[in-house]
């Protein structure tokens, strides 16, 4: 697969090469700007459900809000910038996991993550979300996270991958703080925690391959009680074994 750069990790800012129209990141990028732009026109009609209401989706089964609030940012800046962030970042990450990975980690966490906070809705009240951030946000830590302690950029200030990641929580972290409660912005927390536990190692693959091994090292631990380790000192053991 051809590289294709998102964030450059020499230079400052954003990078000086986009991924192509035709890349997953590209399309992500594109469907973000497209359904943000559609809630904003309809934002006084239709455009609600669009966004992420865990009563909605509990009690009227409107369970498309769980994929399409996170492509929903209610801004403009919020629109432009995460469009942005989504195409470069995200050509990045393509460049090194490849297409169905991308879609995977940008659209499946922030699924996961709606769907952990509507479970909690049944328990507490929630809020009604949209999860532009989310994506972003999830994309970001993942790059951050990818790069570990290589150099990235952050708008021309040189630091590793994971400080880069912790500037990413830090938004939310600030977003929190805004809002004044962790409900206002749950979807970006759990998306966070699962991307941690997604890019450092937990994957079904590699956690399907951790269970075969404990499975392994059980059976063998079985099987080794029927031996005996026979002391050649002893004579009872001596005359056992003879013949």
């Amino acid at each position: 697969m051809r590289p294709m750069r998102g964030f450059n990790r020499g230079g400052g800012g954003f990078g000086d090469m986009f991924p192509s129209l035709d890349s997953m990141a590209a399309k992500l990028a594109i469907a973000f700007v497209g359904i943000s732009a559609l809630f904003l026109a309809t934002s006084r009609g239709q455009g609600g459900l669009l966004l992420l209401n865990p009563a909605d989706v509990i009690l009227r089964f409107r369970v498309w809000e769980l994929v399409t609030y996170a492509f929903v940012a209610t801004g403009p800046l919020g629109i432009l910038f995460g469009g942005l962030i989504i195409w470069s970042i995200g050509g990045f990450l393509e460049s090194t996991w490849g297409g169905k990975r991308l879609l995977l980690v940008a659209v499946g966490i922030p699924f996961v993550a709606g769907l952990i906070t509507t479970a909690l809705a049944l328990v507490m009240p929630m809020s009604v979300y949209a999860g532009g951030s989310v994506m972003t946000a999830v994309m970001w830590v993942a790059y951050g996270l990818v790069i570990g302690k290589g150099q990235a950029n952050f708008w021309g200030i040189p630091l590793t991958g994971n400080w880069f990641a912790a500037i990413g929580a830090g938004f939310t972290v600030l977003n929190m703080l805004t809002a004044g409660s962790w409900r206002a912005v749950a979807p970006e927390i759990f998306g966070l925690v699962l991307v941690f536990v997604y890019v450092r190692g937990a994957s079904p693959k590699r956690l399907m391959l951790q269970l075969q091994h404990w499975r392994l090292q059980r059976q063998l631990r079985d099987r080794s009680k029927h031996l005996r380790v026979v002391d050649r000192d002893r004579p009872s053991d001596r005359d056992q074994f003879l013949n």
